[in-house]
Formats: C-alpha cells, sequence, structure tokens
C-alpha cells in the first residue's frame, strides 16, 4: 500500500526517481510503501539497482544517513569529469594506506570523490601494477563513475567510458 497519510514522513525521493546507493551504483526507486517491522509501521524506499539486478529496501528515515542521493545535475559531472583530466598528483607508496584513502572516498560517494579514486588508481596502474584488492577498486569506482554520469549527462556507458579514458590519457 502506498503510503499518502497526512502524519506520513516527508520523502526526498520520489517513485520512478534515479538515486545513487555508494558503493552499489544507480537504482531506481520502484515504490515508496509502509512495511510492518517489530509491529511498527516504517516507511521504506525500494530500490533496484540495474547495475547488480539488486533490489533493496531501505526506511525513509536512513536513506540519508547511507548517503543515498539523487543523481548529480550535469554540471556536477562535467566537473567530475575535468577532475580526471588535471594534474595527477603521487600519492602514498604504502599500498595498504592508499587503499584505504581510496576505500573512505568511495564510500562518501560523491561523484567528484569518486573521481579522484579512478584518477588516482589508473595513475598509480601505469607506474606499477595495482594489488588485487586495489585493482578491484579500481573497477568498483570507475563502474560506479561512468553509471553516474552516463544518466547526468544522458549519454551510453560505453561513450562514458571512452570520455574517462580519453581524459586519463590525455597527460
Amino acid at each position: 500500500m502506498k503510503s499518502a497519510k497526512k502524519n506520513a514522513p516527508a520523502t526526498t525521493f520520489k517513485l520512478n526517481q534515479q538515486v545513487v546507493y555508494p558503493l552499489q551504483g544507480v537504482g531506481t526507486v520502484t515504490s515508496i510503501e509502509d512495511k510492518l517491522f517489530k509491529k511498527e509501521k516504517i516507511l521504506y524506499y525500494t530500490i533496484y539497482l540495474e547495475v547488480s539486478d539488486m533490489t533493496v529496501m531501505v526506511p525513509v528515515d536512513k536513506a540519508e544517513g547511507l548517503g543515498i542521493r539523487a543523481i548529480v545535475s550535469k554540471k556536477e559531472s562535467e566537473r567530475a569529469l575535468k577532475i580526471i583530466s588535471e594534474d595527477y598528483e603521487p600519492v602514498t607508496a604504502d599500498w595498504k594506506l592508499r587503499y584505504q584513502m581510496n576505500l573512505d572516498l568511495l564510500k562518501a560517494g560523491g561523484v567528484t570523490d569518486i573521481a579522484l579514486v579512478v584518477k588516482t588508481l589508473y595513475h598509480r596502474s601505469k607506474v606499477k601494477e595495482l594489488p588485487i584488492l586495489e585493482r578491484k577498486l579500481f573497477d568498483n569506482a570507475l563502474k560506479l563513475l561512468v553509471d553516474e554520469i552516463s544518466f547526468s549527462l544522458n549519454k551510453s556507458k560505453d561513450d562514458v567510458e571512452q570520455i574517462i579514458f580519453g581524459r586519463l590519457e590525455s597527460e
């Protein structure tokens, strides 16, 4: 049942809106409804994440704390792409420290944070092959970045990936 009660909590997102779930990618709000949990009615977003073919239910009042947010504007996407093009500043050679720094950025979930992770790990991989965990982090960050920017700019994922690699390799 759809929630349309007068005292229902305000929802940030609307039905069929595309949202970003940090570390998971872009999803679509497929429903907003009350569910009984421990004898209490709680309003939930049901979000379908196409990239992993997964559906998640998130309490409306916890969504912001989990970092769920709207797709960024075209301007913000272009800013993320600009970050990728900027000069690369080498980071620590200690891969464990570097991994944690990049993981923290990815968890922050901002498109510019994700762009920074992609740029850093791409350039690091040109110096020395990335350890397996960092390689997975790079692949995940790239997938998240391509996913969100393709929605934001209304371009295909292939086109966005080409733009990203074109900018990474332009230095």
